[in-house]
């Protein structure tokens, strides 16, 4: 089945004063089906976000609006396709309108949910952890896939990290 081309297959949650956003590549086909984020059981990131206690409780996928109550929005680099990152067309990814996404809502943090979705957008190789670079006074972090297809990869201490500035931006607000 080919992958999505509609408008956006998840909304961005994005508005001004958000302390974190994170950023993945695409929405897998179990999120496009279910319109949420992370939607796979496999999937670590709602586990993730709750055990680096960014929020109270582990909320479900279909939760994930309630994020900014939490200083955290989403987003992702293909609005328009859904699927597997080696999926979907090179031109699905489109870097230049995240960059004017977080330019326009200037977050404290933004966190890649790949080294995949950090290359894409930053455009060179990344290791784990903040970045030298930033988009505008926005700092950059770079996380373990949570996806149950990465779990070779899966580290919960980069996500602890995160926490930490998290916490610190939070604190600053």
């Amino acid at each position: 089945m080919p992958p999505h081309t509609e408008a956006h297959i998840l909304p961005d949650v994005l508005q001004p004063g958000l302390a974190l956003v994170f950023c993945g590549t695409a929405a897998g086909k179990r999120s496009a089906a279910e319109r949420a984020y992370y939607a796979h059981p496999g999937n670590l990131f709602w586990r993730a976000l709750f055990e680096a206690g960014l929020t109270p409780r582990q909320l479900t996928p279909a939760e994930f609006p309630q994020l900014p109550s939490y200083g955290i929005g989403l987003t992702d680099l293909a609005k328009h396709h859904s699927g597997n990152d080696r999926e979907l067309p090179r031109q699905a990814f489109d870097a230049a309108a995240l960059i004017a996404r977080i330019e326009r809502h200037g977050p404290r943090l933004l966190a890649f949910t790949s080294k995949n979705a950090a290359r894409i957008a930053i455009g060179h190789p990344v290791n784990y952890g903040l970045q030298d670079s930033a988009i505008g006074d926005t700092q950059l972090f770079v996380l373990p896939s949570p996806s149950g297809q990465a779990r070779g990869h899966w580290n919960l201490a980069p996500w602890l990290a995160l926490a930490e500035l998290y916490r610190i931006a939070t604190r600053d607000r």
